[in-house]
């Protein structure tokens, strides 16, 4: 037998339960990764609390939850290509990574990602990759980010954020990003300058970027983008990630599928050379999952939250 976090109805961590599953195994063309480290979005609370949220996906209940995992290849079917037997890799696999086995295409294919975790790059932090670091890097490709930009990120300190502000900076463009007053230092260390969210933004961003700001991405909601709408931002040059496919004033609504093919490549080779760290909000074993997805749902996270197998 294995392992696998399921949920038979929608609702809040209360649904989650890890369970006996029977072990898959690969097949023809398949591999199976023996998953160590799972990776938490709020998309993935999202799903398993909101049928809405689900159908868009293509869940139904029963299902299993999470999308980003990391582990190593314990088997490989006949005909599978590109990965052996004891690789260490990461990827994703929408609503089923909270498993101790997974069994993925290889090469992958459609939604599902497969790829090798450099040396240098831990389980935990290569865990955290696909959904973030590559809505990350399509919300700033959607703008055409370039290097003196002064862009200005909503979210700047969540999952999705921490990636956002460490490539808009390497990128060469200065950052000023949302958050809360409590993630300010936070988000300086990362090389933000922090801006508090709620009434009255656009006045504050006006006094830190007194030249103005060139190019907007909104990581939470619609705030942001209206803010940058309201000082000036060309529509073009505004991304949204979580405003639903109509986002206001004609901005461009995007997501991870939308990131260039190397993307995830040179996030991690970033990662490596240390141009990014990936901070760990927290960790917990599987066994503590619904504790886990609680904290994630709190929204008050400053970096991600890795679930250990």
């Amino acid at each position: 037998m294995s392992r696998a976090v399921i949920h038979e109805t929608f609702g809040g961590p209360e649904v989650l339960e890890l369970r006996d599953v029977p072990e898959p195994h690969a097949g023809p063309g398949e591999v199976r990764v023996r998953v160590t480290a799972v990776g938490l979005n709020p998309m993935d609370w999202g799903i398993a609390a909101r049928p809405e949220v689900a159908a868009r996906f293509g869940i139904t209940v029963p299902a299993g939850f999470g999308s980003d995992f990391a582990g190593v290849v314990d088997e490989v079917g006949a005909g599978a290509t590109g990965f052996a037997v004891g690789d260490r890799v990461h990827g994703g696999t929408l609503g089923r990574a909270a498993a101790e086995h997974l069994v993925l295409k290889a090469p992958t294919e459609g939604p599902e990602m497969l790829f090798h975790t450099p040396d240098g790059v831990s389980d935990e932090v290569a865990s955290t990759l696909p959904v973030a670091g590559l809505s990350a890097a399509a919300a700033l490709a959607a703008i055409d980010l370039r290097s003196g930009d002064t862009v200005l990120i909503g979210g700047a300190a969540g999952g999705v954020g921490v990636f956002a502000v460490q490539l808009a900076k390497l990128a060469g463009a200065t950052v000023i990003g949302t958050a809360s007053e409590g993630t300010f230092e936070f988000l300086r260390e990362l090389g933000a300058e922090p801006v508090a969210y709620g009434a009255g933004l656009a006045d504050r961003v006006r006094a830190l970027a007194p030249d103005g700001v060139t190019a907007a991405t909104d990581l939470f909601g619609t705030e942001t983008a209206e803010t940058a709408l309201a000082l000036g931002v060309p529509p073009e040059r505004i991304s949204t990630i979580a405003a639903g496919p109509t986002p206001p004033g004609g901005v461009r609504p995007t997501g991870g599928f939308d990131a260039r093919p190397d993307a995830l490549e040179r996030i991690a080779d970033a990662i490596v050379a240390g141009e990014i760290t990936v901070p760990i909000a927290a960790t917990f074993p599987i066994e503590k999952i619904r504790d886990a997805v609680a904290l994630q749902a709190g929204r008050h996270v400053h970096g991600k939250i890795v679930i250990t197998l």
